[in-house]
């Protein structure tokens, strides 16, 4: 007979987690940037990407139901920043932060709506 794990809420411990994930990768990130321009550690496209390192190492453990959300639209948005700084695509990236805001609110806003209520 299988478990099935259900997503839910964050608790401090899930956050704690997937900020811990988040701020390693974002150091292995930096690591590479000493090398490599784009990844410097004052990059978006690093801080993003170690965001959505941070989700999806949440999801698998915790299953957030908020990450099953942000975490591709951080990773969407770091390789966004990735493209721009290798100068791949043209044009202002500036539009992404109002995205990435939006979608971070409405996965928690779904998440505090039905997450909450589908576990209890």
């Amino acid at each position: 007979m299988t478990n099935q794990v259900q997503a839910s809420c964050s608790s401090p411990a899930a956050m704690f987690y997937w900020f811990i994930v988040s701020l390693i990768a974002w150091g292995v990130l930096g690591v590479i940037g000493v090398f490599s321009h784009p990844f410097r550690l004052s990059a978006s496209a690093a801080c993003l990407i170690a965001m959505a390192i941070g989700c999806a190492a949440n999801w698998f453990r915790n299953r957030s139901f908020h990450c099953a959300i942000t975490g591709p639209v951080f990773l969407i948005a770091g390789l966004m920043f990735l493209l721009a700084d290798t100068r791949v695509i043209h044009g202002s990236v500036l539009l992404v932060w109002p995205f990435v805001l939006i979608a971070t609110g409405f996965a928690f806003l779904l998440e505090w709506r039905y997450a909450k209520r589908s576990a209890s």
